[in-house]
Parts: structure tokens; C-alpha cells; sequence
């Protein structure tokens, strides 16, 4: 019976330990989270390692925009909160990412206008159709043949990436040892300023040769170090990896006996790039950057993996390996690993490829995926390459193409989308704000009556900027439509009317105005006459002493509804809206809403991407709620105090054994 006593009390004293530690680890560290989170960090002497400053934070403006919806061409929603669940802060998302677009003075080939007229062509290298000195673009991008020293698309991308949550950008620096500095230089001045204005731009790092240590890699590595990294410039913009700033290269071939050499080997966190789409990693610390399904696991540690890899398409044959994107059977946008080739006419508007590898990738629970890619747009072509006649070995067409970024043919910003989807499933997103109480708002009193409602839904100043750039072919890209900046937008309701309130950054200008201050809404009806998922829309015509309410009777072709009150005082314009009017009876409204001004071509929701204002950018909107959904019912092992609770409870059920012991040898006494 003794030795049953102390078996029981080595039990509850091991239980009382591990609950104890479980408690004091509840307590001093929340987010379990291995990696340094980006912190803005002093200045520091080029010779040191960094040291964050944990006192210091990023001041960045938070519009909120995991949680703004949006739906694609296709009708796919991004998912939310109750889909995906609460927000990591362990997680990381990187992008692979081209600088070196800067030949202005070739003209730019659409390969898929090409191939469409001529469809038998693609492996003829001699035909004249394809012209001779020219710079073969899979497909126009939405900003039209730009190069990497268009200030204007930096901006518009630095939105679209801080909305999507994108952390860190790698400059493609992989041929050679070149490292496009007239680019990225221009490039972080726009992501300097844009976070100045509260834009959560992604962070920068370099990838260079990705094949074996070469003096192109030490060449590269010495220019970085010079230009950027030794005199800290746009330090706020560095990623770091381990507490050093993140390099995807290979230091083996620095000298250590040169003095800048020895201090770049201990400047960076080193992860050399991993080149081959198939093979395992034949280094330790190694990093992919694309791969095929099933994608490799790279810096695996006791089962945790820390990098993988998601492409949208690979230049990869079943058969013969590595092959040109104008190959046969390669795997372009609708391969599937599982299903083969979906021949769907459509189908490369859905990405089944990208979506088999993010769906194998997130099921890994990798602590940081790379994509592949955002803006490539351009390949060589070459007589002969890997056994292909014709070769263009990167990129073709919109099919057999890897890159993101939308474009003004059929493919769009679907990419995008899905892009936002999965990096919302990968790394979680907050709940929905919930709208103060209700407030009836008279809009015709010039005193400030919105200071309580909440929330506040913030945008960057700063996101039309002025565009005047060569493109390729020296044409000369334009854009000034600029004209409202809208940084703030407030929604309240009472049982009549919804009340909206929209600030600029200036005085808003005159009513006339052509495309002037519109206001989008969708009421998340079931009904099909909509445009764009939007029912409603407010100063489609340009106001009176009333603004005009219409109702979409399906695309855009829009009816009267009826007369609203609208007021403009400064930067400030304020709209009310009977209830009744959009539909929203219910005790508690629910929409969705966008603010657009000056749009040029009406009734393409691509033009949101390029001209004048759109709050929030491309077909984003935010989002009204006034009660609070059903969050997602997670599993009770995400409980983070599962373990106190199983421990609690194994510690009650052994005293009980241990009393009814006790009782039982006394009564037998």
C-alpha cells in the first residue's frame, strides 16, 4: 500500500510542476514565436550585428485591410476570421520579385495577342511574325509596358502588397552580378515615403546565383553591402531573419582575410537558393524559390519546417524535366499534379496549379513560404534551349506564365486574389470590427457630430500619385487623374437612414467634376442585378442640390432610385441614405462600400487599379457590421490553456483516487 501512496504522490507532484511551469510560460511569452518580429531599429555602426530596438515599433497606419473583402471575376470571396481563424504572428510570406525591367528603348511583343493569331507559330524561330529586337512580355501588365524606374507603379504596388500582407519582396539578382541598382534604388525611395504615409510596404532582401558559390555572388554581395547595408540606407525597409537582415545567398566564396568580406559574412543571415525544382537541399540552411508538387521542405528541425515554396506555374515537363514555358506539356496555370491537364477553355483563369501547392504547403505549417511571382512579365528567346525549338524559357503566354500581378488581358486580378486568399489562410486574420452604437447624424450641422463613431476606416494619403515615366519602346507613360485622396471614412445608422462620411486630404473638389466622389455599395443581396457585386451607387451622375441613388438592373446599366441629402464642407462629404431605399431593413445592417473618384473608363472595375481614387484599391471594399458574427469554433487544443486544463483535471481525478484510498484503508481498520 505504500509503495501505491508514492507512485500517487510522484504523480501529483510531477503534475503540480508541469501546470506550474505551463502557467509561468502563459505568462511571459503569448505569441510562441521563434523569429524576431520587423521592428524599426536605431542607426547602428556599420560593423555590428543588429540589435532591435524592442521600444520602438514600426509606426505604420493599420487600415485594417485583413479584414476588407472582395470578390473576384470568378465569384471567389476571400475569406475571413471565421473562416481561417485568428491572426499568427509566427508566419511569413515572401515574393519573388523583378527589378531589372529597364530596356525602354526595345519595343514591347504581347506573346499572347501574338499566339492568338498566329497559333502554330510558337515553336518557329524564323518567322518574321516575331520580330527582331524586340521585348517579349507574356501579357501587358495593368500599368502598361512599364519599367522598373516607374515610380508611379511602385506606389500603386506598394498598396496592393500591404494589402495582401506581404512581408518581404526578394529583388531578383539571380544572373551574374548584376544587381539593377538604378532600380531597387528608386524603388525603396517610393517605399520609404510610401511608409511615411502609413503604408505597411514589405520589407527587401536579395536573392543572388543560385547555383554553387561564385565570384558573381562575392561581386554582388560587396555592392550590396557598399550601396545599402553599411551605411544603413532605408534601414526601416531590411528583413531580418534570425536578428540579422535576410540575404538568399552563398557566403562560401567570401575571403575571410579581407576585412569587408569577413564583416559581410557576419553581417547577414545567409540562406543560399536552392536552384533545382525537384532535387532535396543539398545544404542545411538552404532556401527554395520554386519547385514542383509535392513541393521540398527546407530547414527541417525536429519535424518543424522552415521554408517552402508556392509557384504559379513551372517551366517543368513530366518526361524531360526542365524545359521552355513553350514547351509540350508543360506545367503552366491549370496543371494539376493529382487531376493532369484541366482542358477547360477557361481554365487558366483559376489557378489550380498555384492552389495544389499553397493547399501542400499550408498543410506543412512552414514558418515562411515564397511565392513565385509577382512581375516578371518578360523572357528571352532563344533558337534552341533544353531540347525546345523557339525557346522562351520563363515566360510565354497568360497559360504558361508565373507571375501575379494583374494585367490588362484575360487573366486580370484573379491571381491576386487568390494570392490574398491563401496568405489569409496561411497566416490567419483578425476579426471584424463592430460598429458603435447607432447615431442619428444631421448632416446639414457644420459641427464635428462623428468624433464617437466607430470605426474608422483609414486609407493612405498618398495613393494617387502623378505618373510621367518612359515604358518600353520610349513611350511615354502618363497618369495625373489624381484629384481626392481619401484618408478616412466613418458609417453610422438609426431606424430611418444610413449615414456615411468620407475625408480627403484636401478640400474636395466641385461637384461637377467628371466621375466625381462615388459612392459603391454592396448590400451582399443574393439578387444577380449587380455590378460587380456592388447593388448601389451613389453620384454615378454628378449632384444638384441632391445626389442620385441607383440601383444596377444588371453590369453596368443603372436606374433612378430616388433623391438623397448630400453636404460638402472642406475635405469632408457626408451622404444619408433612407433605409429603405437600399434594402437594409433589419434590425442590424450589414454592407459592404468603396469610395471611388475621377474613373475613366466607366464600368471597368480594372480602371480602379490605375486612375484617380479608390478606397480601398481594385475591387476590395470595406466592410459595415453592426452585431458580431459566429467566429470559427476552433478545436479545444487551440485553446492555449488545453494543457492547464488536461493537467487541472488529472490532478482531480488522482486526489480522488488518492482520498478514496485513504477512506477505504481507514474503514478496513
Amino acid at each position: 500500500m505504500k509503495i501505491r501512496y508514492f507512485i500517487i504522490s510522484a504523480l501529483l507532484i510531477c503534475l503540480l510542476v508541469g501546470c506550474t511551469k505551463d502557467i509561468s510560460q502563459l505568462k511571459t511569452d503569448n505569441s510562441a514565436t521563434t523569429k524576431p518580429q520587423l521592428k524599426q531599429i536605431d542607426t547602428i555602426a556599420p560593423n555590428t550585428h543588429v540589435v532591435y530596438d524592442e521600444n520602438n515599433p514600426l509606426t505604420i497606419l493599420d487600415p485594417y485591410s485583413d479584414t476588407w473583402r472582395a470578390t473576384d471575376s470568378l465569384g471567389r470571396t476571400l475569406p475571413l476570421n471565421t473562416e481561417v481563424g485568428k491572426a499568427k504572428s509566427d508566419k511569413f510570406v515572401g515574393l519573388f520579385f523583378w527589378t531589372w525591367h529597364l530596356n525602354s528603348g526595345s519595343r514591347a511583343f504581347n506573346n499572347t495577342e501574338f499566339i492568338k493569331l498566329n497559333p502554330d507559330v510558337k515553336n518557329d524561330y524564323s518567322f518574321k511574325g516575331w520580330g527582331i529586337g524586340r521585348v517579349h512580355f507574356w501579357d501587358e501588365p495593368i500599368y502598361g509596358y512599364y519599367t522598373s524606374k516607374d515610380a508611379y507603379v511602385y506606389r500603386k504596388q506598394a498598396e496592393l502588397l500591404a494589402a495582401a500582407d506581404v512581408d518581404v519582396i526578394f529583388f531578383d539578382a539571380t544572373n551574374g552580378s548584376s544587381t539593377w541598382a538604378p532600380a531597387y534604388k528608386v524603388l525603396m525611395e517610393v517605399f520609404s515615403k510610401a511608409r511615411e504615409q502609413g503604408v505597411k510596404t514589405p520589407q527587401i532582401a536579395f536573392m543572388l546565383n543560385l547555383f554553387t558559390p561564385n565570384p558573381d555572388t562575392t561581386i554582388a554581395l560587396k555592392q550590396l553591402y557598399k550601396d545599402i547595408y553599411k551605411v544603413s540606407k532605408n534601414q526601416d525597409l531590411w528583413f531580418y531573419w534570425d536578428g540579422k537582415p535576410l540575404i538568399m545567398a552563398y557566403p562560401e566564396n567570401l575571403d575571410l582575410s579581407d576585412a569587408t568580406q569577413k564583416e559581410i559574412s557576419e553581417f547577414f543571415t545567409f540562406r543560399p537558393g536552392q536552384p533545382d525544382y525537384k532535387k532535396l537541399p543539398w545544404m542545411d540552411n538552404q532556401w527554395g524559390w520554386l519547385g514542383i508538387y509535392p513541393q521540398q521542405k527546407y530547414g527541417v528541425n525536429n519535424g518543424k519546417v522552415e521554408q517552402m515554396t508556392v509557384g504559379v506555374a513551372q517551366n517543368w515537363q513530366k518526361d524531360v524535366g526542365l524545359s521552355a514555358m513553350n514547351g509540350e506539356n508543360i506545367f503552366g496555370r491549370s496543371y494539376s499534379n493529382k487531376n493532369g491537364f484541366d482542358t477547360r477553355p477557361d481554365a487558366k483563369l483559376y489557378g489550380i496549379n498555384f492552389q495544389e501547392q499553397w493547399d501542400y504547403a499550408i498543410a506543412q505549417d512552414p514558418e515562411f513560404i515564397l511565392i513565385t511571382g509577382w512581375n516578371e512579365w518578360i523572357a528571352g528567346r532563344y533558337k534552341d534551349w533544353m531540347g525546345v525549338k523557339n525557346a522562351l524559357p520563363d515566360e510565354y503566354s497568360d497559360e504558361f506564365s508565373r507571375d501575379i500581378e494583374p494585367t490588362k488581358g484575360e487573366l486580370k486580378d484573379n491571381y491576386y486574389y487568390q494570392m490574398v486568399a491563401n496568405i489569409r489562410k496561411f497566416k490567419g486574420v483578425r476579426e471584424e470590427r463592430i460598429a458603435s452604437a447607432p447615431t442619428t447624424i444631421n448632416i446639414f450641422n457644420n459641427t464635428d457630430q462623428w468624433a464617437n463613431v466607430q470605426p474608422e476606416y483609414k486609407h493612405y494619403e498618398g495613393s494617387i500619385p502623378i505618373r510621367k515615366e518612359l515604358g518600353y519602346g520610349v513611350v511615354m507613360l502618363k497618369n495625373n487623374t489624381g484629384r481626392n485622396d481619401v484618408v478616412s471614412s466613418k458609417v453610422t445608422y438609426d431606424n430611418d437612414n444610413v449615414y456615411f462620411m468620407v475625408d480627403t486630404a484636401a478640400n474636395i473638389t466641385p461637384k461637377n467634376d467628371p466621375g466625381w466622389m462615388r459612392l459603391y455599395i454592396d448590400t451582399q443581396s443574393q439578387d444577380d442585378k449587380n455590378w460587380e457585386g456592388f447593388e448601389f451607387v451613389v453620384n454615378r451622375v454628378n449632384p444638384g442640390d441632391k445626389a442620385t441613388l441607383e440601383a444596377s438592373t444588371g453590369g453596368w446599366n443603372w436606374e433612378e432610385v430616388g433623391k438623397i441629402d448630400y453636404t460638402v464642407l472642406g475635405n469632408r462629404l457626408q451622404i444619408s441614405i433612407p433605409r429603405q431605399m437600399l434594402g437594409l431593413t433589419a434590425k442590424s445592417p450589414e454592407f459592404n462600400f468603396k469610395w471611388s473618384d475621377n474613373m475613366q473608363e466607366e464600368g471597368n472595375i480594372m480602371d480602379f487599379y490605375v486612375n484617380g481614387e479608390a478606397a480601398p484599391v481594385g475591387r476590395l471594399t470595406f466592410h459595415f457590421q453592426s452585431e458580431k458574427a459566429n467566429v470559427k469554433q476552433n478545436s479545444i487544443t487551440d485553446n492555449p490553456n488545453f494543457k492547464i486544463i488536461v493537467i487541472s483535471a488529472c490532478i482531480v481525478i488522482l486526489g480522488g483516487v488518492l482520498a478514496t484510498l485513504i477512506i477505504f484503508k481507514k474503514r478496513k481498520k
